[in-house]
């Protein structure tokens, strides 16, 4: 012990520091492919729920029932919308992300085909739309899960940026999609075989490239050497050949994911968890704990709420358009896009925003960012870094929101409402993306679990707003209705917001140190 010391003196004296470990092996370019494919994974969910509303009278026809019943297959999509996250995050954190999205995406591939096939029987779309809504929505846990793994602290902004858009962008794209097919074609299944497409493309993609990067699995990433042939992508049995261990690759060998040192590292440090010990259903009250932490609470208010905002927004413009400028249901599906272009374009500048805050926080404490192995968040400001700008985009966001109602309401030209939608769209990602991010930052451990606490959160907030959408309409007017909703998004949000950069990090501290003492005093029981 004493040599040991000796030699550490001395190494200090001649000016040799050890060796930081890096946080991830993946490259840029590996990181890149991963943005694609995430990206292309999360906007299964949102394209599916907002796809289906232009189908509506069709289904209604062809199925022979009520707009009641018919309706009630979108409340059943959300209802799983919320369940899936909350079971499959937690699994995927345990088990792996890449097992979890094959099983997903395999159910969405055969609800989608069961839609596509299915004629005449409503009890068979009931059940088919829960399965699709259960195989979709899983994506979006799981895709935080593998940001967190492959990205230290300081360069999460510039992935989740994209893949937030990604997300948003489903929301937008589908009804264009949808009012178009219904408008050529005057015919449900074309939408549902086109999903079959989309949902064949991803199982393949996935499977084909996607590695696993859980790190109580494979640690940074060296570790996927030592994963069974069945967990390995498919690229990696093709070149190294199916069911046998992987050899060393040569050195200047792309690799599109795997390292020449693969598997030499943590292969004693980290052992891999035993199959049967990984494979434990999520439990869904972890997600419910997340959300009662007090610092966990005002984040995904900011998140929940303006999603709520932006889903009555969304629920509420076949409404206006109809009623007002008499737009059939191809230009109402069009009138969706100025948002999606204000959220391609939110997406990706709110990512290269978050990294500058980060660093814009680190050199006011002095703190000097490990852009290798990953800062220690326990001592770090996150909550400020991230929330960083966000009292102007709640200043003009609700001034925004509260413009549009009464632009509506004094019927102006269409253009300045599609240049409001635009605003949303834009800001809306911007909401949705920042506080993401800060909820994986501040949970480390089980990212695709607090991922998951957001989806019941949004979906259950938004759920209540859609609710109470049009008695609200019906009594207030939509000027009023919008004044009201900016307001209260506005005010409680700057009262979230102080309390989040005043209080969250001594909260967030505290729940640290408290789970710490549990785990020790657990330890010492057994």
């Amino acid at each position: 012990m004493e040599r040991k010391d000796e030699v550490s003196d001395t190494a200090t004296a001649v000016g040799t520091l050890p060796t930081p470990v890096p946080y991830t092996v993946f490259s840029q370019r590996q990181k890149r492919l991963l943005i694609a494919l995430l990206g292309f994974a999360t906007v299964t969910s949102p394209l599916t729920a907002t796809i289906y509303f232009p189908l509506l009278p069709l289904l209604r026809d062809r199925f022979h029932t009520s707009s009641q019943a018919i309706n009630l297959t979108i409340t059943i999509y959300i209802i799983f919308q919320a369940i899936s996250p909350a079971v499959f995050g937690p699994l995927s954190d345990s088990l792996g992300r890449r097992p979890v999205y094959l099983v997903t995406l395999s159910l969405y591939l055969v609800a989608n085909l069961g839609l596509a096939i299915n004629q005449d029987s409503y009890g068979a779309l009931l059940g088919l739309r829960a399965l699709q809504s259960l195989g979709a929505s899983a994506a979006y846990a799981v895709s935080f899960g593998v940001v967190a793994d492959v990205c230290v602290p300081s360069e999460r902004g510039s992935m989740l940026g994209p893949v937030s858009m990604a997300l948003n962008l489903g929301a937008c794209i589908g009804p264009v999609i949808g009012g178009w097919v219904v408008y050529s074609s005057g015919s449900f299944q074309w939408v549902f075989r086109a999903l079959v497409i989309i949902a064949a493309a991803l199982v393949f993609l996935v499977g084909l490239l996607l590695p696993e990067t859980a790190r109580v699995l494979v640690a940074d990433g060296s570790g996927r050497a030592r994963l069974p042939w069945w967990e390995r992508t498919w690229w990696s049995l093709l070149k190294k050949g199916a069911l046998t261990h992987a050899q060393p690759s040569r050195e200047g060998e792309p690799q599109p994911f795997s390292s020449p040192n693969e598997g030499l590292r943590h292969s004693q440090e980290t052992p891999r968890p035993r199959i049967r010990a990984r494979l434990r259903i999520g439990n869904p009250a972890a997600c419910l704990r997340i959300i009662f932490h007090r610092d966990t609470f005002l984040v995904l208010w900011m998140h929940a709420s303006f999603y709520t905002v932006d889903y009555s927004l969304v629920a509420a413009i076949p409404d206006i358009y109809q009623q007002i400028y008499r737009f059939n249901a191809l230009e109402i599906g069009l009138a969706y896009l100025p948002r999606g272009v204000g959220i391609i374009v939110g997406g990706f500048c709110v990512g290269k925003a978050m990294d500058w805050n980060y660093r814009a926080t680190a050199r006011e404490i002095n703190w000097n960012i490990d852009h290798v192995s990953g800062d220690d968040l326990l001592d770090f400001p996150i909550e400020r870094a991230r929330s960083r700008g966000s009292r102007w985009l709640l200043l003009v966001s609700t001034a925004g929101l509260v413009g549009y109602g009464w632009a509506v309401h004094y019927h102006v030209h269409p253009a300045v409402l599609l240049a409001l939608q635009f605003l949303q769209g834009f800001w809306g990602t911007c909401f949705y993306t920042v506080y993401n991010t800060l909820l994986v930052d501040v949970f480390p451990e089980s990212p695709s679990t607090a991922a998951a606490a957001a989806s019941i959160a949004r979906c259950a907030m938004a759920a209540a707003g859609v609710a109470v959408l049009q008695p609200l309409l019906a009594a207030a007017g939509r000027g009023w209705y919008f004044t009201v909703l900016g307001l209260w998004s506005g005010s409680c949000g700057a009262m979230a917001l102080w309390l989040i950069r005043k209080k969250g990090m001594a909260w967030r501290r505290r729940r640290c140190h408290r789970k710490e003492g549990s785990l020790a005093v657990l330890r010492n029981v057994v």
